[in-house]
């Protein structure tokens, strides 16, 4: 007879309770011996690097002369394709995709509840007579038509208005998606409804880049003619979480919400801080190298991989890529790790704060502004001619986000993320700028002059040696600051509080569209001092003087972790704006509506739409986790608690009927007497957040939900996991099915 056997025979319904269980199940199979996932390693990445994708060099492979140049000149200059002409390039992708394999192809697109969408069809049809053939056409290459009313709408589609249109990006090329053996033909393209208004993140994104390159086109004109495009750049850096799928299939909250709405913090966390840039465990580095390899092929441009500082978090980091095609390997990445992870049995976890006690997960934005003459505008130059251009992009950045950080706020604002700002983790919900010690005194020394006083101006333009004493090839000459949510380090800007779940696109959009109000702005303002006589280095540095003096009160050096700064801000006058509901408000202000109308970006019908889409998404996201919360207090939580008292109970019960003094039984009674609180309040509480939802959910506008939510329902999420994880520690570990934050965190 076994072990296992003999102690049924002693206790039976407790073996059965711990065998039956997802989480000992979990654990059990982690401790068994599987070959682990074979995964394919190429001689050299450059072998595999973009097979998958309909680069313009493949392009030449497939297509005419003809074609081949009108797509060419549509990547490169946005010159539209003529529909005929699109029918040959649709008539060469499908050979290119067919010659792989691929049967079925989809406009992909990026709607705005946050993830990629696709419709697929097939290639195959039926002609009049009945036989069968295989086509492509241009028709179906530049325009699909998906139903509208499905995807978050804001109210600019009603149920009845289905219609809805998707439109072919040719900037961003056509790629392969592998999904187990499927492989299907992705067209990324925008998604717009039956009367033009924009239902997704990209043709506001590509509407920013061009209204971004003419403004700084005319700014770089004061320096170099021969500047005729400029090109928004960006390199996201994504952490994320990386933990066993069985251990996460026995956490209903981590499936539902993307986050542990309870969980006891464990002896061992990151205080050690040994997992920060540690030797990567072997089954998390299979699966990098796994979504590594499929990100290759798909042209995402991988650099780079390390532990990242709390257990189980993991960052990757891109090339820096255009703005547009950054975005969206982002997001396809997103898809990409999440289906990987499956082969592996493991699970990637890309909310913003899956576990309470360590770090979160962000997604850092570098973004600069690179010329078609192959200049990085915010890259210190050369000469003092060179270092005037990037002080005039570098000040006008300080510029738009002192101008804006409203809306700045809003492009990050999340109900998850509203998790991470600001807890001493991540960069405050205050947006501030860091440019380091160097470029501060370069700042003060262009402000320190009194008046017009730039018409000396070779002495000035001297003094603007910014590389002085700096080796050519280092440009990173600011020091870094984790604590800041915007940060200059040495030839672009880091975004450094957008959510590790956000599309790129949205806060990105933003920038851009600020950007672009402030050269503008910039551009008039010099003009106006060259026509009243002033020179033009004078009027350019007339007008940097004026934007230092006027934003900088958003520049700071220090610890925006710290209550001092807190303090120094409100002083200032800088928004502190710490949830989601209150920082939308800024995308409906009328300087907001009257910005994005101007650069045609968003019209006021958009801004209120996407106003109500997050306010909505937000609701929604507190209703699941206010649902999961209740489902698991009373279905996992109490039962086993309950279990326990009752053990407790009856073993008190023995000891007292044989006759033992009060005393020998006090710690057992100390336990149950704080179960049985912990019970209660979990009870009660519970109960109290259900009202409050009921409550919440009969106010009449988004908003005021929003806020109720918030203020009254969100609230008692935490008073309900204290007593939760109280009774964590408190009851038998035998008796409690959800998977703990130890075996979460540093079982693989």
């Amino acid at each position: 007879m076994t072990f296992p056997q003999i102690l049924m025979t002693f206790v039976p319904s407790k073996i059965n309770k711990i065998m039956e269980s997802l989480r000992f199940k979990a654990i059990d199979n982690l401790t068994s011996t599987k070959e682990g996932v074979k995964v394919e390693s190429p001689a050299k990445i450059t072998a595999i690097f973009g097979e998958s994708v309909f680069t313009l060099k493949t392009a030449r492979e497939f297509l005419s002369d003809d074609a081949y140049k009108s797509l060419a000149n549509s990547i490169k200059s946005g010159q539209k394709i003529d529909r005929n002409v699109a029918n040959y390039i649709a008539a060469g992708m499908r050979q290119w995709a067919q010659a792989k394999g691929v049967t079925h192809y989809t406009h992909w697109f990026q709607p705005l509840t946050g993830t990629s969408a696709e419709k697929h069809d097939s290639f195959f049809t039926l002609k009049s007579d009945g036989s069968a053939i295989e086509e492509f056409d241009g028709n179906a290459l530049t325009q699909q038509e998906p139903d509208a009313s499905s995807f978050p709408s804001g109210g600019l589609r009603a149920t009845f208005e289905a219609r809805g249109y998707t439109a072919w990006d040719p900037t961003s090329p056509a790629f392969i998606m592998n999904i187990g053996t499927g492989l299907t033909l992705c067209i990324p393209t925008i998604f717009v409804s039956y009367t033009g208004e924009s239902l997704d993140y990209k043709a506001p994104l590509l509407k920013s880049i061009e209204s971004l390159n003419k403004a700084a086109v005319d700014v770089c004109h004061y320096f170099d003619k021969n500047v005729g495009k400029v090109t928004a750049t960006l390199g996201w850096e994504q952490e994320y979480f990386v933990i066993d799928e069985g251990l996460a299939n026995a956490r209903p909250d981590l499936i539902m919400t993307g986050r542990t709405v309870f969980g006891h913090a464990p002896s061992k966390g990151q205080q050690l801080e040994d997992h920060y840039f540690g030797s990567i465990p072997e089954r998390v580095y299979d699966f990098m190298r796994d979504f590594e390899y499929e990100s290759y092929r798909l042209g995402i441009p991988l650099r780079t991989r390390h532990n990242e500082v709390a257990p189980a978090q993991f960052e990757c980091a891109p090339i820096f890529e255009e703005l547009n095609l950054a975005v969206d390997h982002n997001t396809l990445l997103m898809d990409v790790m999440t289906r990987v992870a499956k082969r592996h049995k493991l699970k990637v976890l890309l909310h913003e704060k899956p576990f309470a006690g360590i770090n979160g997960s962000g997604k850092h934005n570098n973004w600069s502004m690179a010329t078609d003459t192959g200049v990085n505008l915010l890259a210190p130059g050369k000469t003092p001619k060179t270092n005037l251009m990037f002080l005039a992009f570098f000040v006008n950045t300080i510029k738009a986000v002192h101008d804006h950080a409203d809306l700045l706020r809003a492009a990050i604002a999340s109900a998850g993320n509203d998790h991470r700002l600001g807890a001493n983790e991540a960069p405050p919900a205050i947006i501030s700028a860091y440019i380091g010690g160097y470029l501060a005194k370069v700042l003060d020394e262009v402000e320190s002059r009194v008046g017009n006083k730039f018409d000396e101006q070779d002495e000035v333009m001297l003094k603007l040696d910014i590389h002085k004493n700096i080796p050519e090839l280092l440009l990173d000459n600011t020091d870094r600051n984790r604590t800041s949510p915007f940060a200059f380090t040495g030839n672009k800007f880091e975004f450094r509080a957008v959510g590790s779940s956000a599309n790129c696109g949205y806060n990105m959009t933003v920038l851009n569209t600020i950007m672009a109000e402030t050269l503008s702005s910039f551009k008039s303002e010099v003009d106006g001092l060259i026509e009243k006589g002033d020179k033009k280095e004078v009027a350019i540095m007339q007008v940097i003087k004026n934007y230092i003096t006027a934003s900088k009160k958003v520049l700071f050096e220090g610890d925006g972790y710290s209550e001092e700064w807190q303090e120094e801000a409100a002083k200032r006058g800088l928004p502190n704006v710490k949830t989601t509901p209150l920082a939308l408000d800024a995308l409906v202000t009328e300087k907001a509506k009257g910005l994005f109308a101007k650069h045609k970006i968003l019209t006021h019908s958009e801004l209120e739409a996407r106003h109500e889409i997050e306010l909505e998404k937000y609701i929604k996201y507190v209703q699941i986790e206010g649902r999961v919360i209740g489902d698991l207090a009373g279905n996992h939580i109490l039962p086993a608690a309950i279990r326990y008292q009752n053990v407790l109970i009856n073993n008190v019960k023995g000891l007292k009927d044989l006759g033992l003094k009060a005393e020998a039984y006090t710690a057992q009674m100390n336990v149950l007497n704080e179960i049985s609180e912990h019970i209660n309040k979990v009870q009660v509480i519970a109960e109290k957040m259900t009202e409050a939802r009921k409550a919440a959910n009969n106010l009449g506008s988004s908003r005021d939900k929003a806020i109720e939510y918030c203020e009254k329902v969100k609230p008692l999420f935490d008073e309900i996991r204290y007593s939760v994880d109280k009774l964590e520690l408190l009851v038998d570990d035998s008796e409690w099915e959800l998977p703990k934050y130890r075996e979460l965190l540093f079982l693989r």
